[in-house]
């Protein structure tokens, strides 16, 4: 096994930081080599956000859930889809480029490209020794957040990224069985076979919270994603995302 799957299959969330900002070098390192991931055609549909600005990560934190490590970490960055340099690109070719811009399948193209990037802009950070969270409560408040980072018209930011020195070390938490997510030909269909993988991933994951909590919590993966699942949350996504005339068509 080399390095790189090492790296790969040793990823784990940190929600604690050291109090040590990262160095300009490796901000500008991680948003290099987020910028040498895929995109399709070419496009490049994203923008990163970096904050610096201690009163904005607070503001962030909050909106998040109060979430600590939002305020607290090496540096806090903000990914965004980003179609409105594209509406420039119209204008200065003299094409018309909204229909194209605000069809779902460009928005589809955006939020790719951004999930592309910032993967790598983790790998990037993991290989040098940082920890990493990803922060999706950031879309509690989409309105609030457009707001404190001045985006544009066709700017959506989807999530937060925190970065630092972990403080402490953290379990690696146990993803589904290679069977349940891996599909050769077509997709398995068998729910019985799937029930059985869902089954087998309940235990696992049940003695991995006893044993994280000393006992104290024991739940399985499916009550978690229910009880998740049956409360809805961000029901506003639709009307907003086409308040930034993207998805439109």
């Amino acid at each position: 096994m080399n390095q790189s799957i090492e790296l790969l299959l040793n990823h784990r969330s940190v929600r604690k930081f050291e109090d040590k900002p990262l160095t300009r070098e490796q901000i500008e390192t991680i948003v290099r080599c987020a910028q040498s991931a895929s995109t399709s055609s070419f496009i490049q549909a994203y923008s990163i956000i970096g904050i610096t600005d201690q009163e904005k990560k607070n503001k962030l934190a909050q909106i998040a859930g109060d979430q600590n490590y939002v305020a607290n970490n090496g540096h806090f960055f903000v990914f965004c889809a980003d179609l409105s340099r594209h509406e420039l690109v119209g204008e200065m070719e003299n094409k018309d480029v909204h229909p194209s811009i605000e069809s779902t399948e460009k928005f589809m193209v955006a939020l790719i490209d951004t999930a592309l990037a910032a993967q790598n802009a983790v790998i990037a950070a993991e290989s040098m020794g940082l920890g990493i969270c990803y922060i999706g409560g950031i879309r509690n408040n989409l309105e609030d957040v457009c707001n404190l980072l001045k985006t544009p018209k066709r700017v959506i930011p989807l999530f937060g990224l925190a970065v630092g020195f972990p403080a402490q070390n953290t379990d690696k938490k146990p993803r589904l069985p290679l069977q349940s997510v891996y599909h050769e030909n077509e997709y398995h269909q068998d729910k019985e076979e799937i029930r059985n993988g869902l089954e087998m991933y309940n235990g696992i994951i049940s003695e991995y919270y006893f044993k994280r909590t000393d006992g104290k919590r024991n739940d399985t993966w499916t009550s978690q994603m229910a009880n998740m699942l049956e409360k809805q949350s961000r029901m506003y996504m639709k009307e907003f995302v086409e308040k930034l005339e993207l998805n439109l068509k």
